[in-house]
C-alpha cells in the first residue's frame, strides 16, 4: 500500500549508514513481538521500581542517619557509579553471544540490595546496599535491551521506547511507595519489595528460554549486517561524543529533579515530606510518558530530529522554573519531563545504527552512562547546595539544556543509493 512504501521510503532514507544486499537478505522484515515486548518492558518496571526507591527514601535516610546533602550525593555516586561502570563490559560480554541467564542473576542483586538497605545500621552499611543496586542495574540493562531490539521486527525505535516506559514508569512508582507505604511502615518495610524481585526473576527466566530459542537464527544476518560499509571511524567518534555530551546535559539536570525536587519543594514552598513526594510522581509520571512518543517518531521522521527537539527544546521551560510559583512549578516539570524524556530512545537506537553488532556494548555504554552522569550530578550538586543553596542548584542546572546545540553537528541520517 502506498502508506507502507512511504513509511519504507522514510526508514531507508533515515538510516545513517548503508546496507548491503547480502545483509538486506539475511535480514527480512520480521513481525513486532508484542507479548514479548509487553514482558520485558514490565521486568524493566520492576527492575526500577525497585531502583527507584534509593532516592525515594533519601528523607528517611538524611533524618534517621543524620546525613549532609553531601552524604546522600554519596549513596547516589556509589549506586550509579557501579551502575555505570560495569554495564558496558556486561554490554561487550554479551556480544560475544546470548547470556539469557544474566537476566535473573541482575534482579537477584537488586533483592539483596533491598534487603541490606532495610536492615543497614550504619552509612557505610547503606553504601554497600547502594552498590548492589547498581551491579543489578548494570547486569539487567545491555541483556534485557538486546532481547527488545530482538523482538522489534525492524520498529527498533518504537522497541526502546516501549522498554524505556516500562523503566520510566517504575522510576515514577518510587516517591509513590515511599510516601504511602515505606514512610508509614519504616525503612523496614523495604524488605517487602523483595516479593517483586523474586517475580521478576521467575519472569526474566521464561524471557531468557524465549530469547535463546529465537536467537540463533539471526546469527548469519547479524554478521552479514556488522560487514556492510559504514561511517568512516572519525566520524562516528565525533558522533558518539556529542551524544555523550547531550547524555550529560539531559541526565545532570535529571539529577537536580530525581535527587534534590523534594528538598527544593520543601524548603522553597514548605510541604510535607508527603506533598513533595506526590509532586516528584507527577514529574517522573511525565518523564514516562514523553518516553514513548521519541522511538516510534524517530521511526518516521528521523533520530537527530527528536534528539535536536526534545535537548534543546526544554531549555526555554528550564531557565524559568527557578523563578516562578507552587503551581507554575508544577506544571513547567511536566513540561520539562516529558519533552526531555523523548531523547533517550532516539540516543540509544541511533548509537546502536553507529555501532552495528555492538547492541550489547551500545545498550550499557549509553544506560551505564545515564546512570554514572546522574551519579556524578547528584554528588557534585548535593555537594553545591551545602556550600549554597538548592535554590542557586536549580538556577545554574537551568541552562544546562543549551548543550543540546551540539546535536546540530550529528551527521545526517540518511541511506547512501546503492550501486
Amino acid at each position: 500500500m502506498l502508506w507502507q512504501a512511504n513509511l519504507e521510503k522514510t526508514r531507508n532514507q533515515e538510516r545513517p549508514f548503508p546496507v548491503s544486499q547480502s545483509a538486506a537478505s539475511a535480514s527480512p522484515h520480521r513481525p513486532i513481538a508484542f507479548p514479548v515486548l509487553g514482558a520485558i518492558s514490565f521486568c524493566h518496571f520492576l527492575n526500577d521500581t525497585m531502583q527507584s526507591l534509593l532516592p525515594a527514601i533519601y528523607p528517611i535516610l538524611k533524618g534517621g542517619f543524620a546525613l549532609s546533602f553531601g552524604q546522600i550525593g554519596l549513596l547516589t555516586l556509589m549506586y550509579q557509579a557501579t551502575a555505570s561502570l560495569l554495564q558496558p563490559l556486561v554490554g561487550l560480554y554479551s556480544d560475544r553471544g546470548p547470556k539469557p541467564w544474566s537476566l535473573p542473576c541482575g534482579m537477584g542483586f537488586t533483592l539483596l540490595g533491598l534487603l541490606t538497605l532495610a536492615y543497614a545500621p550504619s552509612y557505610g552499611l547503606l553504601l554497600c546496599g547502594a552498590a548492589l543496586l547498581g551491579t543489578g542495574s548494570s547486569i539487567f540493562h545491555p541483556e534485557s535491551s538486546r532481547i527488545a531490539r530482538h523482538a522489534s521486527g525492524d520498529a527498533h525505535g518504537l522497541a526502546q521506547s516501549l522498554f524505556q516506559v516500562g523503566g520510566n514508569f517504575g522510576t515514577a512508582m518510587g516517591p509513590l511507595l515511599a510516601a504511602f507505604f515505606i514512610l508509614p511502615h519504616g525503612r523496614h518495610s523495604l524488605a517487602w519489595f523483595a516479593l517483586l524481585a523474586l517475580g521478576g526473576m521467575a519472569l526474566l527466566t521464561l524471557l531468557g528460554r524465549w530469547y535463546h530459542n529465537n536467537s540463533q537464527p539471526r546469527q548469519a544476518g547479524h554478521r552479514a549486517g556488522a560487514d556492510a560499509a559504514r561511517l568512516p571511524r572519525g566520524q562516528v567518534v565525533r558522533a558518539l561524543a556529542i551524544l555523550i555530551a547531550l547524555v550529560f546535559s539531559k541526565y545532570f539536570y535529571l539529577a537536580s529533579i530525581t535527587s534534590y525536587y523534594t528538598f527544593y519543594l520543601i524548603h522553597h514552598f514548605h510541604l510535607s515530606i508527603r506533598a513533595a513526594q506526590a509532586d516528584l510522581f507527577i514529574f517522573l509520571a511525565a518523564a514516562a510518558a514523553g518516553t514513548i512518543l521519541g522511538g516510534p517518531i524517530g521511526d518516521r521522521i528521523g533520530r537527530k530530529a527528536v534528539i535536536w527537539t526534545s535537548i534543546l527544546g526544554v531549555l526555554p521551560f528550564t531557565l524559568v522554573l527557578p523563578y516562578v510559583g507552587l503551581s507554575a512549578t508544577i506544571g513547567l516539570s511536566i513540561v520539562i519531563g516529558a519533552i526531555l524524556s523523548s531523547a533517550f530512545s532516539a540516543i540509544v537506537v541511533y548509537a546502536q545504527e553507529l555501532m552495528p553488532g555492538r547492541i550489547g556494548l551500545v545498550s550499557g555504554l549509553f544506560f551505564g552512562l545515564s546512570f554514572g552522569m546522574g551519579g556524578l550530578g547528584a554528588a557534585v550538586l548535593g555537594t553545591l547546595a551545602d556550600h549554597t543553596s538548592i535554590e542557586f542548584v536549580y538556577r545554574l542546572c537551568s541552562v544546562l539544556p543549551a548543550i543540546g546545540l551540539l546535536a546540530a553537528f550529528l551527521p545526517h541520517a540518511r541511506r547512501p543509493a546503492q550501486s
